[in-house]
Formats: structure tokens, sequence, C-alpha cells
């Protein structure tokens, strides 16, 4: 199975950037979709992004789609997520996944399809 470990958060002014990195280990990495979730307090933990190892589909959230991008380098085994026009709504813990499920259609896996999670990594957007 794959593990997952996300770094990269941090604290960023409202209209700056982050790039989260999730670097993976394990076997049978180009069978796995990996996603971004994250929960900001009070909330469900949400799907924000996802890509497929196997076809290479990638899916965003309607609140995030033109501002963040999802890519991958897979000599390294690594999926980012490059945050740009943050807001302090975006504010959050963001956790990379791990799913053995392709998407369906542009539709990232259900949450519960995903058994591997990082510890995730605080992104806090704020003056």
């Amino acid at each position: 199975q794959v593990q997952v470990v996300e770094s990269g958060g941090g604290l960023v002014q409202p209209g700056g950037s982050l790039k989260l990195s999730c670097a993976a280990s394990g076997v049978a990495w180009e069978t796995y979709t990996i996603a971004w979730f994250r929960q900001a307090p009070g909330k469900e933990r949400e799907v924000i992004s996802c890509l497929s190892n196997s076809d290479g589909r990638l899916s965003y959230a309607d609140s995030v789609k033109g501002r963040f991008t999802i890519s991958r380098d897979s000599a390294k085994r690594t999926v980012y997520l490059q945050m740009n026009s943050l807001k302090p709504e975006d504010t959050a813990v963001y956790y990379c996944a791990a799913a053995q499920r392709p998407l369906s259609g542009l539709s990232c896996p259900h949450r519960a399809d995903f058994r591997s999670w990082g510890q995730g990594t605080q992104v806090t957007v704020s003056s």
C-alpha cells in the first residue's frame, strides 16, 4: 500500500500563494488516486482536488477552481497543490490522501475510498 505525508503549510496573507507537497511511499503508486482534502474549524472535511496516477485525470472543487492547481512528479512520487489567490476562507488543515479508486468522470472518489491519510498541514490565510 501507499503511505502519504503532506507538507508546505504555513501562514500567508490574503492574495498570496502556497505550494503543498504530498510525498508517497510504498508500492503500486501508479494505481492510486491522490487527493487533497481540507477541514476548517466547525466544518466537514471536504475534497478540493484529486489526481489519478493511472490515467492523469484531474478534478477540482468549485471553491478552488481557477485558483488551485494539482500536479505531480511521478519520478519523485509526489503530488503538489499550488494554491494562488488565497482567501481567508481557505484557512484549514489540509490533508493528502490516497485511494485505489479512479475518478468517476470528473469527480473524485468518495471520502470512504481513501484509506491512507497524511497527518495534515495547517494553512492559515490572514493579514
